[in-house]
């Protein structure tokens, strides 16, 4: 018999595959999608960093969303998946100033236009770089419809949302405490600070107090962890109901070390029982300590420079980094005898999520975004159900936000980015306006000068940019009635991660609503966070983090996509493990060989034996079941699930039974009946997998096995397999079938027989089933033969049950007798220890009477399921 599997290779070559088909499905257009009469489904991306890499959030998020869309393009929908990445002002900010330190250049000796020029370098050298790592996970984009959050259509929207949003009275200037980041020195939103536990020194400062007598001390002590700060203080706070330091009301104190007075004031503000229950008051670097001083109109003194270096203001240590300075004045109070002791503190600090260096906060000029009316109808698209957040455990969360939502600071002290649409005169007069032209004409209508006009320096938050993303990438806020947002949006499926669920989120739903009184998607499937084997976030810094693309080398992508979704569900963390690409490897392997041996049978016009047809027949009907899971699974967004129940099916249900049953004997052509059966299952299979495995599923397509495919008949637009009608009762009958056989070779383990042997089979079915309809299954599944029907136990055969009926199979002449009945005496003890248990628990009144009937029942069932196990054992071991 000639071996037709010989054609293709013995083992399957990702790498080949990947190359060949993800160059195909560009040149045939596969992925390009522009409006027509069919049903969209649209995907926007979550633009990452020009600054990025692929790492294995990514992996992860970016698999998702392609799973997504290659089934929905199967399905016959117009699927869009539009890529991009975001110009991440902070970040590659600090990118192109590194790039530049080491050219010796430095960012301060260069103009804003000079400074961009080398950024623009940058972005265009390596901006582009993970969305190529993209295309080798097989991610199917509309590439042609890439965009960037800085080019200049996408630019042009966001300042015309700044104008929009400012004449509306929504944006607004002012001098607020703000969160501020010495290192890439620019404002934060409060969403852009990461707060952590850090231990601390607590310092006690003695401060002196003027016009104390001889009876009462001469100062006051204060806790406090930031003593560089003393230097800013501008009034000792005491609670006017704390006893203590009654004697104190209405005199002044000497800041330590400079000995300028400031007053001692009350306010219930202050807690009595921390530290030693009176406060320093320092209003430019504390955001309590400023509104204690705007409602007692204090004196602001800002002793900080924008990189975290001391001013002049501080009368010391001028020039001197912060965290320094803290060391240097400890040791200054501790030589004036004004340290009176230190101890060990932990409190959370604010750390800048670009940069992690810790935050100042600051009082600063910045723009602000009023956003509480914005916000209402954000949070009503979520709390009525229009937009979904899966798991819906995030909904109280982003209730929480949303309800305590503060003004946003949008403006940024860098130079990369959307520059604010502001202009100042000579008199630092201001207006907003598009154009310097447009600016002069708002001046000269205010009859203000135009003399010395200039535009704003900052730029805006990027979240601001990107807030307008499933927008502005088909163009729908300069053009709010062209085809492509009249026919994408709203879009379908937000794939992201919980962490930026404010950040970016709930700020496209506001512009959403703003702009088409629309929320922009429908569903948000929230990843979880890929963590190693002991639970660590993944980080170059721990070094626990594989590099994606040596993984997908190592394994192949299809292999490496199914471990990362094998234990992915929604909103859950990931504990990855390379195993899970060694299983997802392994199968693809499995899917290669299932194929090799179908390609190796030779067909011959011969009747199919009882065996193919059952097969064929239970399989059709496991599939339909099998593809209502997956259906189940993908509307609940259980993308893991579906997974699952698609490998079961494939692995468990094709591979180890259909396959096993319909294949011939050695070196017998196999029925063209059975054949062509086994191939229509193959395709569905071959459907079935494609979002998961697209490079496997697209190589198999293609063999001739399938007679060819003309140009363009490919599997990424092949019909998603649709789920008919399924008889319960076949699939119960074919799991008894699958009980019995398994029966049969556990026995033949526990008995050391070879699976060669063959055993007479004769099966006492009380229950009703037809077995022999399955004889010829059981024969060939557990090498059994003259199975036979029977009311009693026939001599010389060990039994089982299956359900409620008895199998009889005769293996005595092929036993140890000895060790045999040693094994049987062994079972029987146990379960006359198990039933002792199950008497005990039915002989306790009160367990009976207040256990729920169900659980009364279930002890009884264990009762009944061990005496006939007992017996029957005893029954072997009496015929042996």
């Amino acid at each position: 018999m000639a071996d037709n599997s010989m054609s293709i290779p013995k083992t399957y070559n990702p790498k080949e595959a990947e190359d060949k088909w993800y160059a195909y499905w560009l040149k045939e257009g596969f992925f390009r999608s522009v409006p027509d009469d069919r049903e969209p489904y649209t995907i926007v991306m979550p633009p990452p960093n020009v600054t990025g890499v692929l790492h294995m959030g990514h992996m992860l998020n970016n698999t998702i969303q392609d799973v997504l869309i290659r089934r929905a393009r199967m399905q016959g929908k117009n699927a869009c998946w539009v890529p991009g990445t975001d110009h991440a002002s902070i970040a590659t900010e600090a990118k192109v100033v590194a790039m530049l330190k080491e050219q010796g250049i430095s960012k301060k000796d260069l103009t804003r236009e000079q400074f961009l020029e080398y950024a623009w370098e940058w972005k265009e050298k390596y901006g582009g770089i993970i969305l190529n790592q993209l295309e080798k996970l097989g991610a199917s984009c509309d590439w042609e419809r890439t965009r960037f959050t800085m080019e200049p259509e996408l630019s042009d929207a966001v300042i015309d949302t700044f104008i929009r949003l400012y004449r509306k009275g929504y944006i607004y200037r002012g001098v607020r405490m703000v969160n501020w980041d010495p290192q890439g020195r620019t404002a934060l939103s409060d969403e852009e600070v990461n707060r952590r536990e850090v231990n601390q020194t607590l310092y006690y400062v003695r401060y002196a107090v003027k016009g104390g007598d001889s009876d009462t001390p001469a100062y006051l002590t204060i806790a406090t962890t930031r003593p560089e700060t003393i230097m800013a203080d501008t009034a000792i706070c005491i609670n006017p109901n704390d006893p203590r330091y009654a004697h104190f009301r209405g005199k002044t104190a000497l800041v330590p070390l400079i000995n300028r007075e400031i007053p001692i004031i009350e306010d219930e503000y202050v807690d009595v029982e921390f530290g030693t229950g009176c406060l320093k008051v320092t209003p430019a670097h504390d955001l309590n300590d400023y509104e204690l001083g705007q409602k007692h109109n204090l004196e602001v003194i800002d002793i900080l420079n924008d990189d975290g270096t001391l001013n002049a203001n501080a009368q010391i240590l001028v020039g001197e980094d912060r965290f320094k300075a803290r060391k240097a004045v400890a040791k200054l109070l501790e030589e004036a005898g004004l340290l009176e002791k230190t101890e060990p503190y932990s409190s959370q600090v604010g750390f800048s999520e670009r940069t992690d260096a810790a935050i100042e906060p600051k009082l600063s000029m910045q723009w602000f975004c009023r956003m509480q009316d914005l916000a209402q109808p954000a949070l009503d698209y979520v709390l009525n159900g229009e937009v979904k957040l899966i798991p819906d455990k995030f909904v109280n969360t982003y209730r929480h936000w949303m309800e305590n939502i503060k003004d946003w600071t949008i403006s940024r002290q860098l130079w990369w980015g959307q520059r604010i649409p502001a202009w100042y005169n000579a008199q630092n007069e201001w207006v907003v306006a598009k154009t310097e032209d447009e600016a002069k004409s708002l001046f000269e209508a205010e009859r203000k000068t135009t003399e010395g006009i200039r535009q704003e320096d900052d730029v805006l938050d990027t979240w601001f940019s990107s807030g307008l993303w499933p927008m502005s990438v088909f163009d729908g806020t300069r053009h709010p009635e062209n085809a492509d947002i009249s026919y994408y949006y709203p879009t379908n499926d937000l794939v992201t991660a919980p962490e930026i669920l404010f950040f970016w989120v709930a700020r496209m739903i506001i512009f959403g609503h703003e702009f088409r009184g629309k929320a922009p998607f429908k569903n948000v499937y929230l990843t979880g966070i890929v963590r190693d084997k002991q639970g660590r976030k993944m980080s170059k810094s721990l070094g626990n983090s594989p590099d994606p693309i040596e993984l997908m080398e190592q394994y192949g992508t299809d292999g490496v996509r199914v471990g990362m979704l094998l234990s992915s569900p929604a909103g859950n963390d990931l504990m990855f493990d390379v195993a899970y690409c060694e299983q997802g490897r392994n199968f693809a392997n499995k899917i290669w060989n299932a194929f090799r041996l179908v390609k190796g049978w030779d067909v011959a016009s011969i009747p199919a034996t009882p065996a193919q047809r059952e097969a064929a027949n239970w399989f059709n009907h496991r599939f339909n079941q099998a593809m209502a899971e997956i259906d189940e699974h993908f509307a609940n967004y259980r993308i893991s699930d579906a997974l699952m129940a698609t490998y079961k099916l494939v692995w468990d249900d094709f591979c180890s039974w259909y396959l096993e049953l319909v294949k011939p004997a050695y070196q017998q052509p196999i029925a063209r009946e059975a054949f062509e059966a086994t191939k229509g299952f193959f395709e569905s299979i071959l459907k079935l997998i494609h979002p998961f495995m697209p490079f496997i599923s697209e190589e198999l397509w293609h063999d001739e096995l399938f007679g060819g495919r003309a140009d363009g008949d490919c599997c990424i637009v092949a019909d998603y397999p649709n789920g008919g009608a399924y008889d319960d009762r076949v699939l119960v009958d074919f799991a008894l079938l699958q009980q019995v056989v398994s029966e049969i070779r556990n026995l033949r383990n526990a008995k050391q027989l070879s699976p060669k042997i063959t055993l007479p089979l004769a099966i006492n079915a009380s229950s009703g089933t037809d077995f022999i309809r399955y004889a010829d299954s059981i024969e060939k599944m557990a090498n059994v033969s003259d199975i036979r029907l029977t009311s009693e136990k026939p001599t010389g055969t060990t039994s089982f049950l299956v359900g409620k009926d008895e199998f009889y199979v005769a293996v005595a002449e092929n036993v140890d007798v000895e060790a045999e009945k040693e094994r049987i005496t062994k079972e029987i003890e146990y379960l006359n220890g198990f039933l002792k248990s199950v008497n005990a628990k039915l002989s306790n009144e009160r367990f009976v009477q207040n256990a729920k009937a169900e659980i009364v029942a279930n002890e009884q069932n264990k009762k009944a399921d061990a005496e006939t196990k007992i017996r029957i054992l005893t029954e072997n071991l009496a015929s042996l």
